[in-house]
């Protein structure tokens, strides 16, 4: 089987086991007729969707038809399908995912943050998707600077990058990590084109970085690929740490950015006695 094949079986699937949990009763359908199966018929999926049955069957048939935006909205009010279930469905049609405006939690929860305290010589933190850092553990302070008592803007990773002559200082190749950077801030740009907040913060922050101002024209998707990175640290000197970063599984388009201190020197020694000295 294709992957095309696979994708239209599993979109199939999905809409008829979705369909056989839903009643006449929970979208407005009056029925006193004793029901062989569970859930709502194709046909009237179909007529509440505003679509053809004939097209509706094929599609729970797994045929290989398009699905417009319009309708795969409609069958997930139809069908009530929840925030995932929906994301979900919109994959399966292989459409791009809409924009979900202006949803940004502002904290995290308990268990994400004892994620972060359980990673004690890894600075890590968890940012949104306009790139602001919402959580972050006491090897992130000792790393990055104090971010408890940094304002939200100052927290925003792209905005301290291009403004901070700290984190200029501290990058062994500022420049290098400033354009990827960019890069992936530009590629999110891209996903959120509905949201105004992303407009704003170019124009401010194009207006106070010349490096920003110069190189955001240039329109240049990069990502060196690179997973360890070298720093300059002001009292422990050079530091050097393998990066990853995960997505939060929850639809709240978090991420995880931790710092693995590199086994082929003392960093984390060093890390460890920074914690030491600084209390923490």
């Amino acid at each position: 089987m294709g992957n095309n094949e696979f994708r239209y079986k599993e979109m199939a699937d999905f809409l008829k086991t979705r369909r056989s949990k839903i009643s006449p009763e929970q979208v407005g359908l009056q029925t006193s007729v004793r029901r062989r199966t569970p859930g709502l018929r194709r046909e009237e999926v179909a007529q509440l969707a505003g679509v053809g049955l004939t097209w509706y069957t094929w599609l729970e048939q797994g045929r290989d038809i398009h699905v417009s935006a319009q309708v795969i909205e409609s069958l997930c009010r139809v069908l009530l399908l929840d925030k995932q279930e929906r994301m979900h469905l919109y994959r399966l049609a292989n459409h791009p995912l809409p924009s979900e405006g202006s949803e940004y939690t502002e904290t995290v929860s308990p268990i994400l943050q004892h994620v972060l305290d359980r990673l004690p010589l890894c600075p890590s933190f968890y940012a949104d998707q306009r790139w602001n850092v919402l959580a972050w553990n006491k090897a992130a302070c000792i790393l990055l600077g104090d971010l408890a008592n940094m304002t939200g803007r100052e927290r925003n990773v792209v905005w301290a990058m291009f403004t901070s002559d700290y984190y200029k200082s501290l990058y062994d190749d500022w420049e290098k990590y400033a354009k990827s950077l960019l890069g992936r801030f530009r590629a999110t740009c891209g996903m959120h084109v509905e949201d105004p907040w992303f407009a704003a913060f170019v124009e401010e922050l194009r207006a106070v970085s010349p490096e920003f101002n110069q190189w955001w024209p240039l329109h240049e998707i990069i990502d060196d690929g690179g997973v360890y990175k070298h720093f300059h640290h002001p009292i422990a000197g050079g530091l050097d740490f393998e990066s990853s970063c995960f997505f939060v599984p929850d639809q709240s388009g978090l991420r995880l950015f931790v710092h693995v201190p590199s086994e082929q020197n003392d960093t984390a020694e060093k890390m460890q006695t920074l914690l030491t000295n600084y209390g923490l």
